[in-house]
């Protein structure tokens, strides 16, 4: 299939998954990951009407947003572990962040915004694995961290939370995890109520969770060019 039609397959699959879960496929916003891909395809997906961009490696994310400045709609979403010393160039070209795992990088994050610029979205990231050397913060210090954003970091908005599956077990039960901590982080602050989950192989289970965003990348891209 062409970009168009993937996109249209993975669109309907969406819907079909909202539809199944009692919501409406409109309370979705579906991310394409472009990360090894192009500036130019993100000007083709532009063409077909996707708004929402995501990239996790801030290098790239940087020099491909610089290539677009001109597509003004554009929402670019940073995905990927982040760090602090990154923070300035992230927020530079960001909409969201999905990978606030720490109070030092909402700090950076925070520190690198203007006082008069629009508030920058953000999601707690939770690690779903027991490896904790894995991204995101634990589920037992979710609520202090988005304290801390709340409380300390006025150029943030918290949205909501963020999680990747682990492969080792049901994404359902880990999207139920994710869930459970967006209920914590609205006892501190009410109104965020995005949940970042669900990529290609597992966004079914992230919409019956509620996921508001969903993070597709190569089921619309297709796969990355080969180099050299």
């Amino acid at each position: 299939m062409d970009l168009q039609s993937r996109l249209a397959d993975i669109d309907a699959r969406i819907a079909d998954a909202a539809v199944s879960a009692g919501r409406a496929p409109t309370e979705i916003t579906r991310i394409v990951v472009t990360k090894f891909h192009p500036a130019s395809l993100v000007r083709d997906l532009y063409a077909l009407g996707v708004r929402d961009m995501g990239e996790n490696r801030q290098q790239e994310f940087s020099a491909k947003a610089a290539e677009v400045t001109d597509l003004d709609d554009l929402r670019w979403h940073f995905i990927g572990q982040a760090q602090t010393n990154k923070a300035r160039a992230i927020r530079a070209a960001a909409s969201a962040v999905h990978s606030v795992d720490r109070a030092r990088l909402a700090d950076a994050l925070d520190a690198a915004g203007a006082p008069d610029a629009a508030a920058l979205d953000v999601f707690v990231q939770v690690n779903l694995t027991a490896d904790a050397g894995r991204g995101g913060v634990g589920p037992a210090d979710v609520v202090q961290l988005a304290a801390h954003i709340a409380a300390s970091c006025p150029t943030l908005r918290l949205r909501g939370v963020m999680g990747v599956a682990p492969l080792d077990e049901p994404a359902a039960s880990a999207f139920a995890r994710l869930a459970a901590a967006g209920e914590r982080v609205r006892t501190v602050v009410p109104d965020a109520g995005w949940m970042s989950a669900g990529m290609t192989g597992d966004f079914p289970e992230a919409i019956a969770a509620g996921a508001t965003h969903l993070r597709i990348g190569s089921a619309i891209t297709g796969p990355r060019p080969v180099h050299g």
